[in-house]
């Protein structure tokens, strides 16, 4: 739980949050873990830098309560500016993780369990392992790790074009599937809150 004080506060903030990369993996990505998903197995490897924040985020008139994003600074920015960010992130974490989850603190504490658990797991859906040109999964010459990569949904379509011409036509069959069998674990609803779903 982030420190509800901090959580609440009028004052703009962003702390590293060590016991919540924990739980992640040890819930979801650990061989033991309870909840363990097997689509989350090649982050076994990967390092995952979690934050709270207490401050307020909307993109296209919808609340962000969470973002996952690449571990290294992003975008056009100077040779300061990417230092400066570099540096930010190696104060929080001892090092430039390969991942970066960010939760707004103030939503997670009137969450509950299936909810915080549901965007856990979507931030965790975005957190990739690259691919080649032949789909096999890329890995570093050097050093033998994988390389990682932000990964999209599995699908975007119109709710018009599925109606009309049905799943297979969208490409949704698998989707359509998965809903008719129902949740594995909980029903909630954290659609349309993830910042990186968003940026599209």
């Amino acid at each position: 739980m982030p420190p509800a004080d901090q959580a609440e506060g009028v004052e703009a903030w962003f702390g590293p949050a060590p016991d919540l990369a924990e739980w992640a993996s040890a819930s979801f990505i650990d061989d033991a873990a309870p909840l363990r998903n097997p689509d989350h197995e090649h982050l076994r490897s990967a390092s995952i830098g979690f934050l709270w924040t207490n401050v307020p985020n909307a993109k296209k008139g919808r609340m962000v309560i969470g973002t996952a994003e690449p571990g290294a600074p992003q975008g056009a920015m100077g040779k300061w500016g990417r230092a400066k960010a570099t540096l930010q992130v190696t104060e929080w974490f001892g090092m430039v993780p390969d991942f970066i989850i960010t939760i707004d603190a103030s939503w997670w504490l009137q969450a509950s369990d299936a909810e915080a658990c549901a965007l856990i797991e979507h931030e965790l859906y975005h957190c990739a392992q690259d691919r080649d040109e032949y789909g096999a999964p890329k890995f570093n010459r050097q050093t033998g790790r994988p390389v990682f990569a932000m990964r999209g949904h599995d699908f975007e379509e119109f709710i018009g074009v599925v109606r009309r011409y049905g799943a297979d036509a969208a490409g949704i069959r698998e989707l359509i599937e998965a809903a008719e069998a129902g949740p594995e674990i909980a029903a909630t609803s954290i659609a349309q809150c993830c910042g990186t779903c968003l940026r599209a």
